[in-house]
């Protein structure tokens, strides 16, 4: 690929010849932006590769503001790989609870348990993604940031990015398209500043180049926007046929008896929440009586959206599969986000978490 990249308006087949995309004269504004106006965060400033691919796998498909104190706890708790691959799953699962897609975790500990077996952190972007749980991007992430290699990395915030700098109008999802944008992301990669280029690119994404109302006039790459310059930077990234949520209804009961609650731990055969524990369902104690309303909540997972209705009810006896379990013991068990949001609707105490 040359330094020049026609630019393609939507629906038309000819290049805007007048205006023309030069990744390479992205670098210098885009850094110098990301020098005055980058967010503090914890994992920025360092270089130790294990800090930075645990804030990479936390940050997965989850806000920033979620993860800062799941991030320092973590840290605190397992500063090294040596420190998780020793831990019971338990302990990890009950630190992570409430920060969601739970496979992350164990594929931490797992990568964890593979670096003390290798004797120190994979230096190579190859040997990084051998790590459980970590794809291109995430090698990209910590190759380029802990070790300076050159490694672009595309997430949805950078596809959003490209695809308005080059008005891109094709599926963002599409494989093609995410060759075509890699391949832009690698000419646009500063050589010298790998690892700061990537997290401008992707900061540029959080905080200036939103998903709704870019924040067009405060852009250091505005002149070099293609999206801006024909008016469909609001229409991109393209996405067509975006399916609808799946609404459903889900009853939740706290049974209580002499300060314990009644609960359930997930079996190894429901491999989402596997390990965690959750409040009963109505439908699984129909013997339960129930007694007073004690609220409702939403709940969202993949696409399912979910309205949560919780009841105070009463049961004798605990049924099998199911156990009494203390305040104090909810402190320490890593229990399902649903299960959660119900206790501290309830006012039971919880661990700290996101809900």
């Amino acid at each position: 690929m040359g330094d020049r990249l026609s630019l393609y308006q939507p629906g038309l087949s000819s290049p805007v010849s007048h205006r023309m995309f030069e990744p390479r004269q992205c670098r210098e504004p885009l850094l110098e932006w990301y020098q005055r106006s980058r967010r503090e965060l914890p994992w920025r400033g360092t270089s130790d590769p294990w800090h930075i691919l645990l804030s990479e796998v936390m940050l997965q498909q989850t806000r920033v503001v979620a993860v800062v104190p799941y991030y320092l706890r973590f840290i605190e708790r397992f500063p090294t790989p040596q420190a998780l691959a020793d831990s019971p799953e338990q302990e990890l699962l009950a630190l992570w609870s409430g920060l969601g897609y739970y496979a992350r975790a164990r594929n931490l500990r797992r990568a964890a348990q593979s670096i003390v077996q290798l004797g120190a952190f994979p230096e190579s972007f190859e040997q990084i993604k051998e790590l459980a749980g970590v794809g291109d991007y995430t090698a990209a992430a910590v190759a380029s940031i802990a070790f300076g290699l050159p490694h672009a990395v595309l997430d949805g915030n950078v596809v959003r990015v490209l695809s308005r700098l080059t008005a891109e109008c094709g599926d963002a999802r599409s494989s093609s398209v995410r060759a075509k944008l890699k391949q832009i992301a690698d000419e646009m990669l500063d050589l010298d500043r790998p690892g700061d280029f990537n997290q401008a690119l992707m900061e540029l994404g959080a905080t200036i180049c939103l998903p709704r109302q870019p924040q067009c006039l405060l852009c250091p790459l505005q002149d070099h926007c293609a999206g801006r310059a024909q008016g469909t930077q609001g229409e991109l990234p393209v996405k067509p046929n975006k399916r609808e949520p799946i609404k459903l209804a889900l009853e939740l009961l706290l049974v209580e008896k002499d300060g314990r609650v009644l609960m359930r731990q997930r079996g190894e055969h429901e491999p989402q929440l596997a390990g965690f524990w959750e409040l009963p369902e109505s439908r699984l104690i129909p013997g339960a009586r129930r007694m007073a309303r004690l609220g409702e909540f939403r709940h969202s997972i993949t696409r399912n959206d979910y309205s949560v209705e919780v009841w105070q009810a009463e049961l004798m006896r605990a049924p099998k599969g199911f156990r009494w379990i203390t305040l104090e013991q909810l402190l320490e068990l890593p229990l399902a986000t649903t299960a959660r949001k119900a206790l501290s609707l309830a006012g039971r105490p919880v661990a700290d978490g996101v809900g």
